[in-house]
């Protein structure tokens, strides 16, 4: 199926139960964007106000193709609105703390999926009616592997080996098909003359590359410290990366064990394809919806049994053990710990199904649900279109 759709088509709310009124030294805003992602977002507002990085805080990180809502708050903020392209920051009041991911009740999602044929309504009906009951697989999905270059290594890897040249290849020459032309020429030039820093630095432009590059002139081979250099959210988003792809298929391996194999169906997404499942039995249906998984990481202490044995499988692909996943340098990065549900029933979920005005004898499917925090319309949206 060849989905189409608007931008305006996929919509995004935040939930809290957090008051946004009050007193405090943060003024809390609602985020309005589309056509950015959340960090984005934040930089145009940083650049605008001239605020520090760590002023800011906020909930999640929302969907570039999407038209987003999400809370923000600034230390000593302005008590004003602003109003750029693809953004609103709109003022709403003054609170006695920073909001964060722990004030997230989920997300309200309303979409619309167009151009839809009669067998396709059809089968997005049925699988919808499996998905109320039994829900989809809570994998990570697309977004939380933007960083993941042309290579298919993610930087984590070589970072926890203490493999840091390779690590600061990846973060900074590595080809991604996000890259902006200005930042595939800078990688160009990066891959063409790895090592060459005076002359990287005479011929690069001024930018975050530059400036690693400007520091390995001085410190040729302190790789370490060059990428400790790199900003700290994004090394953030380097091991989160890592870490959901580990959690994935930690998933992935536990949906076939539990499952029959005529029950399973590979659906092609994130860093690679990873089974769903058709209609569970009762005692599978139980046993997934009480399954949650940690986030795996050095730091994680798992006795003996399947969920071991599985993360030691998952892990030797890497060429890592549980124990080896962690990063020693600097002490600010660390993977994070926590748990996951292994599948999400997503709740009030409604649908209504039209002809679609766009697109002459098709028809256009009409949803709305809300899920957890964390958890990814998109992956519900692959299950109701995957040819299974």
């Amino acid at each position: 199926m060849k989905l189409k759709c608007l931008p305006e088509d996929f919509r995004v709310t935040e939930l809290t139960d957090r008051p946004t009124h009050g007193r405090g030294s943060f003024a809390i805003y609602r985020l309005t964007k589309q056509s950015l992602g959340t960090p984005e977002a934040i930089d145009a507002i940083l650049r605008r106000w001239n605020l520090a990085r760590q002023q800011v805080s906020y909930g999640g990180l929302k969907d570039r193709h999407a038209v987003t809502e999400q809370f923000v708050t600034i230390k000593n903020g302005p008590r004003n609105d602003l109003s750029q392209t693809s953004l609103d920051l709109k003022y709403l009041g003054q609170t006695d703390r920073p909001f964060d991911a722990a004030d997230l009740i989920g997300n309200r999602f309303t979409l619309v999926l167009r151009s839809m044929s009669d067998a396709e309504v059809a089968s997005a009906a049925q699988a919808l009616s499996d998905v109320a009951v039994n829900g989809v697989p809570n994998y990570f999905d697309d977004q939380r592997f933007g960083s993941l270059g042309q290579s298919g290594e993610f930087i984590a890897v070589p970072w926890c080996q203490g493999n840091y040249e390779r690590a600061l290849w990846l973060a900074l020459a590595d080809p991604n098909e996000h890259d902006r032309p200005d930042d595939r020429k800078e990688k160009q030039l990066l891959r063409d003359r790895w090592g060459d820093w005076p002359g990287l630095k005479t011929d690069m432009p001024r930018g975050s590359r530059r400036s690693i590059v400007t520091f390995l002139v001085d410190h040729p081979t302190d790789f370490r410290r060059a990428l400790a250099l790199m900003r700290g959210d994004l090394r953030g988003l380097w091991l989160s990366a890592f870490q959901s792809a580990v959690w994935n298929r930690l998933l992935a391996e536990s949906l076939r064990d539990v499952c029959r194999p005529e029950q399973l169906f590979d659906v092609e997404f994130g860093e690679r394809p990873a089974p769903f499942f058709h209609t569970l039995d009762e005692p599978q249906r139980g046993e997934l919806i009480d399954l949650r998984l940690p986030l795996p990481s050095a730091r994680l202490k798992l006795d003996s049994g399947p969920l071991f044995d599985r993360l030691h499988r998952v892990l030797a692909e890497f060429g890592l053990e549980p124990r080896t996943m962690r990063v020693k340098f600097p002490r600010d990065a660390f993977f994070s710990k926590g748990q996951r549900a292994a599948i999400d029933v997503p709740r009030n979920l409604q649908h209504q199904t039209e002809l679609d005005e766009l697109y002459e004898g098709r028809h256009k499917l009409t949803l709305s649900f809300d899920l957890p925090r964390g958890s990814y319309a998109t992956i519900l949206i692959k299950r109701l279109t995957a040819a299974n």
